[in-house]
């Protein structure tokens, strides 16, 4: 079966990856160009920033390529990635992690994947616009921020791990708090090892900055959630069918001729 819900996975993350695009082409692009914008004009006025990690000259492809191919190419293949992985995991966690139906858990893991792949790292290294970011640092801040990720993931790992132990001697309730305390006190002592980094210009519009960050999150939250709906609704009607397939009273072998 997990062959055909890898492949309901990935048309799950495809049809998100496509809502996720339309809503960054109306609500996250506006604010990159609005960011551009104001890093032209202050290059136009002779501020020596050095913000920004790309421009549009300097951009390999066109603002336009950009916001239309480009953006609905990298998501799609984003979504299909994210999705296909996200079906595995519910494939691992069905029957095993917890005992609910099959759209329940997978709106439950479409939360637990927003919360751990998008919230927990931009608490630390939240999603900057261009003209936020010394083009020295990219390095830096890359690295920093996927060692964020995966130590949010490996906080994830342990406190499942943590609950499977601690269930049988605790109970599920106090089990899952303890999980979530470890994954909580691992996720805040990560993110105070990591170097802070902080190069918003003095002059940035706060409301730009807020509203990009916004956005970023919305973008994440909508992929996150259509892949738990429209992936739970498909893996529900497989299951069901399988079922019914499997309880389904078999036919007596044929004695006639004999």
């Amino acid at each position: 079966m997990a062959k055909d819900l890898l492949w309901r996975g990935m048309l799950a993350g495809i049809l998100a990856a496509l809502l996720a695009t339309l809503f960054a082409r109306g609500i996250a692009e506006p604010q990159v160009d609005r960011a551009i914008a104001f890093e032209e004009s202050h290059e136009a006025h002779g501020h020596d920033h050095h913000h920004g990690d790309e421009s549009e000259d300097a951009a390999p492809v066109s603002r336009d390529t950009q916001k239309g191919a480009g953006l609905l190419t990298a998501m799609t293949l984003y979504g299909a990635a994210v999705g296909g992985m996200f079906s595995l995991l519910f494939a691992f966690a069905y029957g095993r992690l917890a005992r609910i139906g099959p759209r329940s858990l997978a709106a439950t893991l479409a939360i637990l994947a927003f919360l751990v792949i998008a919230v927990v790292p931009a608490l630390k290294y939240p999603p900057n616009p261009p003209a936020v970011g010394q083009a020295e640092t990219i390095q830096l801040r890359t690295a920093a921020y996927f060692a964020m990720l995966a130590a949010s993931l490996v906080a994830t790992a342990l406190a499942v791990r943590i609950r499977a132990i601690l269930a049988a001697r605790l109970g599920a309730f106090d089990a899952t708090i303890a999980a979530i305390a470890s994954f909580v006190v691992i996720v805040a002592i990560v993110q105070a090892l990591l170097p802070r980094i902080d190069e918003v210009p003095a002059d940035f519009p706060a409301q730009l900055l807020w509203q990009f960050r916004l956005a970023s999150l919305g973008i994440q939250g909508l992929l996150w959630a259509t892949i738990g709906l429209a992936f739970g609704w498909m893996a529900d009607r497989l299951i069901r069918r399988r079922t019914a397939t499997a309880s389904a009273p078999r036919s007596p072998p044929s004695t006639k001729g004999r």
